[in-house]
């Protein structure tokens, strides 16, 4: 199965609106900051998930997707293969409309539970890259 269908891209841009960014660091020189600083500045709702922040980008952090108290659109997880079933697991169980493993996070089996459960998936690939080629 592919996760990097461009129909599948550009519904998550276009109604994916609530961004939780699973490895959000505060450090402005991670990609997870740059992608989700460009994700402030082009209008989306970010909530950091990382346990070892309090604050990132102006927003509270949450440990888990679980502690988050509002609806999530878009689970984008910026962590390692090893660790993105479990959040993709969690994305599910939390009613989330999709999830984007970012660059190099790769999980078949994970995307194919995710795809299961009906949600979209977009694996392998840049959220802000793909913003730059399909919505600007």
């Amino acid at each position: 199965m592919k996760y990097d269908d461009a129909e599948t891209i550009k519904r998550i841009l276009d109604e994916c609106r609530t961004i939780a960014v699973v490895g959000l660091s505060s450090n402005p020189m991670r990609p997870s900051n740059g992608v989700a600083s460009f994700m402030q500045k082009k209008r989306y709702k970010v909530i950091p998930v990382n346990p070892n922040e309090s604050m990132v980008l102006g927003e509270k952090a949450f440990m888990n997707l679980s502690a988050v108290e509002e609806k999530i659109d878009l689970v984008d997880i910026f962590r390692r293969s090893d660790e993105a079933g479990a959040i993709v697991d969690e994305a599910i169980e939390i009613g989330a409309k999709a999830v984007w493993l970012q660059e190099g996070v790769i999980d078949e089996a994970a995307a194919k539970r995710a795809a299961k459960a009906g949600l979209l998936v977009v694996m392998d690939r840049c959220w802000l890259k793909d913003f730059i080629k399909y919505a600007e």
